[in-house]
């Protein structure tokens, strides 16, 4: 198998509500991360740095700022004549309500491209898991074990999300049982939503779930397979983090301050394409004291920072001091002001003397273009 004959599905929207203090005017894919990249740029960058060359990005809502960032697909070497990147805007052909709602309705109403392609085969992805794959193993895998269906699962405390699936598996990886969502404690295998099979197996499992009326995805095409079909389980590797809430958000950008973990993530030999943008280098002025952050370019600081993330042309002025926090593009900080467990999202400004302070695990959220 190779990656010229998979086909990537990746869904833009799923789980938005997760996270709803930042996808109110964006999907999850088009959450900034890390500096400068977006959700959507590791499911991107995954699929790409295996070969793939034909990627359909399912879209539902708020996807104008996705659209912005994707534009051609030129920084993932998607813009092409033939094959490349396909934005799917909403449309459900079962309800007819102009949107999606699970799964199973999302599929069904991009069968059309599904239909069209050539690929043999399909490969399904989310947005909010964060990580660096290499899908050449992925490939091998599925075929080594003769598989009908392929899951990357992760192992650690459950998230708290929808359908989440929870594996049992036996020694060699096969999954004898599938819990949805189950009240667990500690840690167990549970999916990552990157599923690969089959392109001619997906259409008859669609089909036969909207023949049957069934709306779950989990529930009756993964869960009421797993004894008539070959579903395997397949580990993710490396810095891996799964987005559920705007906690886990914090957290997993703040891991990356990590040198390991950064290095991992940012794999030179797997590299995390984005929307290529060309600005300045960061300005540290005289004073300023910037200690294990990661600052990305354009930025002006001539402050305090300290164990923080500063997105493109954040500026942070004498005087301000920021701490444990995250600043997206084009945020302001005056004088006087300190922020720390904060994150700001685009185009906020802190005026003179403020302060601003949450806590590790319940950070404060500025919304978009407020002024503070």
């Amino acid at each position: 198998m190779t990656g010229n004959n998979i086909l990537g599905i990746i869904y833009s929207n799923k789980y938005d509500e997760c996270l709803s203090e930042i996808t109110g005017l964006r999907t999850m894919g088009s959450v900034p991360f890390a500096g400068r990249y977006r959700l959507i740029d590791f499911a991107l960058s995954n699929m790409v740095n295996s070969g793939i060359e034909k990627v359909g990005v399912i879209t539902k809502s708020n996807y104008q700022s996705l659209m912005d960032h994707l534009g051609t697909g030129k920084p993932w070497d998607l813009s092409r004549k033939t094959e490349g990147m396909f934005i799917l805007p909403p449309f459900s052909s079962v309800s007819n309500m102009g949107d999606y709602t699970n799964r199973v309705e999302m599929l069904r109403g991009v069968m059309g491209f599904i239909s069209r392609s050539t690929e043999e085969y399909v490969l399904l992805s989310d947005c909010n898991a964060v990580m660096n794959i290499d899908i050449d193993e992925l490939m091998d895998f599925h075929a080594d074990n003769n598989a009908d269906i392929s899951i990357v699962y992760q192992h650690g405390v459950l998230p708290k999300l929808d359908n989440i699936m929870e594996l049992q598996m036996l020694a060699d990886g096969r999954i004898t049982q599938v819990a949805l969502s189950p009240n667990l404690t500690g840690e167990v295998d549970y999916s990552l939503n990157m599923i690969l099979m089959k392109r001619s197996l997906l259409q008859r499992l669609i089909n036969e779930a909207v023949s049957l009326n069934h709306e779950s995805f989990e529930r009756d095409i993964i869960q009421g397979n797993t004894e008539k079909l070959r579903i395997f389980g397949f580990a993710a590797k490396g810095f891996t983090r799964t987005i559920d809430s705007l906690a886990s958000y914090f957290k997993a950008s703040m891991d990356l301050l990590d040198p390991q973990n950064c290095a991992q993530l940012f794999d030179a030999d797997r590299p995390v394409y984005t929307k290529v943008r060309d600005d300045m280098p960061a300005i540290y002025g005289l004073g300023s004291t910037v200690k294990n952050s990661l600052i990305a370019d354009g930025c002006i600081i001539d402050g305090e920072v300290e164990n923080s993330i500063l997105f493109r042309g954040v500026r942070v002025e004498k005087g301000a001091v920021v701490k444990n926090s995250i600043l997206m593009q084009g945020s302001f900080v005056a004088t006087g002001s300190t922020l720390n467990y904060t994150i700001t999202d685009k185009s906020v400004a802190i005026t003179p003397n403020k302060t601003l302070s949450g806590a590790e695990n319940y950070p404060v959220f500025v919304g978009k273009g407020i002024v503070i």
